[in-house]
């Protein structure tokens, strides 16, 4: 039985030792130096720190930091990556929630490390440092009283008052998970796997632990690829990838940039995507270069271990569709609650969608309650103790039983006297010609509709669209074209950054 991913690492290392695991543009680890690399870097964590401790890894991805994460793992920790990128103050937060007493870098980011730890109070150190020690006994030692629910990640969202919020993942969810997601899907050793999303964001999960249990690799795209059409295009193409699980504003910069005019990756077959809605229209693009690849829509907040549901597209869908969430994988229940904590089972009436099975996170990193309001006992349960995670977002079923998104709870609006749904504005306008992306915004102390879009149409013909499908009442009060979507480092659209173009206080 396995009770911790380590086992998948170390299955696949005795089967395939030579096998390439992971590589970037200039490193590469094949799974036996990856399970050896891990396990030096395990007994230095080990031999400083007592299991479940939080290990702090101030590094951009790579094969070494993938080495330092499994690492962190095998000294009986679990780990985090701090994006490089981020602001130094959401750093230190996010080193004062893990209580952190020392942080792993390496020499490209030591000295901004040093900058910012040093004043704190935490020890910085190398990778380079480190080295590859030999494995300590004291290893065996660990993962003798590990258990299955021990922490094994915790990855810091925003949360919606912009403080850093660590969900805490278990080995459990990810066992539970990942061997699921690879068979629905049909992933085997022969998949290369391009990975697109950071080491601290759960997109990445999928990837390296599906490519651990089943032996494909992982090809870690470079992040500014994705300014860079061609350059990722020939990426995929000479790195013969199979598999993408991107986000969906990734798979928009291709299909808006043109990028399959310059070249086709045509070893691609499996195009799966989450975050966001897709827009019909960009998905076609997709379909017409690739009309052979398995297209799946992902669904799952980070709480619940990636993803909840999945619906895979079999039809083209029009410019005014979504394309539904789907159905719930295997050992999750998902569920609409209404008003009242009701059951919602009618086509069409919209609930929260809340979600129970063992893929749930512990809750929050030292916020007892954030965690007790999120992770709550299942009301429509009277009899045990069963508990569900509410994701805040709202959903409906449609004819043929399938989950389709209707948007935030907190992206519900009344406006002028009216429930809006802000999701419905933005998909009305990227159903019209010429419009690629289009996000709405509400300026509540100004009560005003704001629709930011890119596209080649011009405002007044957008709006004249906009007039024509949607209710006087949701027409937008103001109209804003960019260039291109602001996107956050987990590559979401910005709201953020909208907000701040449209004077949104």
């Amino acid at each position: 039985m396995v009770t911790n991913v380590l086992q998948w690492l170390e299955t696949t290392a005795a089967t395939l030792p030579d096998k390439r695991a992971v590589a970037d543009e200039t490193s590469s680890l094949s799974f036996s130096e990856l399970e050896a690399y891990a396990k030096g870097i395990g007994s230095w964590i080990a031999g400083r720190t007592e299991p479940r401790h939080g290990v702090a890894l101030y590094l951009e991805k790579s094969p070494a930091a993938l080495a330092a994460m499994l690492g962190a793992v095998y000294a009986g920790c679990f780990y985090t990556v701090i994006d490089v990128r981020q602001s130094e103050p959401r750093v230190k937060a996010i080193a004062t929630a893990l209580e952190a007493r020392w942080v792993i870098t390496d020499e490209r980011f030591v000295e901004a490390a040093h900058a910012i730890f040093d004043p704190e109070g935490v020890e910085v150190v190398t990778l380079e440092a480190i080295g590859c020690p030999e494995p300590s006994d004291t290893l065996d030692t660990i993962r003798a009283q590990a258990l299955d629910t021990d922490p094994l990640y915790v990855n810091f969202t925003s949360g919606s008052t912009g403080t850093p919020k660590g969900v805490v993942v278990s080995h459990r969810s990810v066992v539970d998970f990942i061997p699921q997601f690879s068979a629905l899907f049909g992933f085997t050793s022969d998949d290369v796997i391009a990975n697109q999303a950071p080491f601290d964001f759960d997109v990445s999960v999928k990837d390296i632990y599906t490519a651990l249990l089943t032996g494909a690799s992982m090809r870690l795209v470079p992040r500014d690829f994705f300014t860079q059409p061609t350059r990722l295009m020939d990426y995929l193409c000479d790195n013969h990838v199979t598999s993408l699980t991107w986000a969906v504003s990734a798979m928009c910069f291709v299909s808006i940039m043109n990028a399959f005019d310059y070249r086709v990756p045509t070893e691609v077959r499996r195009v799966m995507f989450s975050g966001e809605v897709m827009p019909p229209k960009q998905l076609a693009v997709w379909k017409r270069y690739l009309p052979d690849a398995l297209y799946v829509n992902l669904y799952g907040p980070t709480e619940i271990t990636c993803n909840c549901t999945y619906y895979v597209v079999e039809r083209d869908y029009g410019k005014d569709e979504t394309i539904p969430m789907g159905r719930p994988f295997p050992n999750e229940r998902v569920f609409l609650l209404g008003e009242g904590d009701t059951l919602v089972t009618e086509e069409g009436e919209q609930g929260e969608v809340c979600v129970a099975g063992t893929a749930l996170a512990l809750g929050y990193l030292a916020a007892p309650e954030l965690t007790a309001a999120a992770f709550v006992q299942n009301p429509l349960e009277k009899r045990w103790m069963e508990t569900i995670y509410r994701t805040g977002d709202l959903a409906f079923y449609d004819g043929d039983g399938e989950l389709v998104y209707a948007g935030r709870k907190d992206h519900q609006i009344k406006h002028m006297g009216q429930r809006i749904e802000l999701g419905d504005i933005e998909a009305a306008a990227q159903g019209s010609a010429g419009v690629d992306r289009a996000v709405c915004l509400y300026d509540a102390k100004r009560k005003r509709l704001h629709l930011v879009y890119c596209g080649a149409t011009e405002k007044d013909a957008l709006v004249a669209h906009l007039k024509e499908t949607l209710p006087q009442y949701m027409v937008p009060n103001r109209t804003h074209q960019v260039d291109e979507m602001p996107l956050t480092k987990n590559g979401k659209v910005d709201r953020a950054a909208l907000g701040k173009l449209c004077r949104i206080r």
